[in-house]
């Protein structure tokens, strides 16, 4: 059985930077793609970021991509989510997504089938 699970969340002030993790429990993680989402109050669940397997093909949101980075590393079976500059708008809670390829549309929610608890990130003004 796969789990998910986010760490790195927290508090921060407008302007600062926070790093996610996402622990893999489970075998062949470099199999599988990997998303974060993020869900605000009263705002549907969205994509920020999804990488491939071998992280060799990667997408970022176009309003987030300078700002947000995804990466990961194989060999630790977790993924990462480098968010700097971080604005209030970017209060959420942010969710790990998995799927074995192949996969569909990496934007779509339903791509996914393994998912974290989430974890939440506080941006203060």
């Amino acid at each position: 059985q796969v789990h998910l699970v986010e760490s790195g969340g927290g508090l921060v002030q407008a302007g600062g930077s926070l790093r996610l993790s996402c622990g893999f429990s489970g075998s062949s993680f470099s199999d599988h793609y990997v998303a974060w989402f993020r869900e605000a109050p009263e705002k549907g669940r969205e994509v920020v970021a999804a990488i491939s397997g071998n992280g060799g093909s990667r997408y970022t949101v176009g309003a987030w991509n300078d700002r947000f980075s995804i990466s990961r590393d194989n060999t630790k079976n977790t993924a990462y989510l480098q968010m700097n500059d971080l604005k209030p708008e970017d209060t959420a809670v942010y969710y790990c997504a998995a799927k074995a390829a192949p996969i569909g549309a990496v934007r779509m929610t339903d791509a996914y089938d393994i998912w974290g608890r989430g974890t939440q990130v506080t941006v203060s003004s």
